[in-house]
């Protein structure tokens, strides 16, 4: 896993019922962008140092284009 300042950190539940978290990395601890992660939760604004499972996955920022 790889992620840039900016990406976003989504964990999907491991319970039925649960909801995913997703939080924008607002640090990286490794130049290469391995994890860990310093990630703000977007439902509570709270910031975490994460170290993603096999449950959470990068979404890298789609580019914008010039108008």
């Amino acid at each position: 896993m790889k992620a840039a300042v900016g990406d976003r950190l989504v964990v999907h539940s491991t319970h039925e019922g649960d909801a995913r978290r997703v939080g924008v990395i607002v640090a990286l601890r490794h130049d290469d962008g391995t994890p860990p992660y310093v990630v703000r939760w977007l439902d509570d604004e709270h910031e975490t140092l994460v170290f993603p499972g096999p449950d959470a996955h990068v979404e890298h920022p789609e580019p914008r284009t010039p108008r």
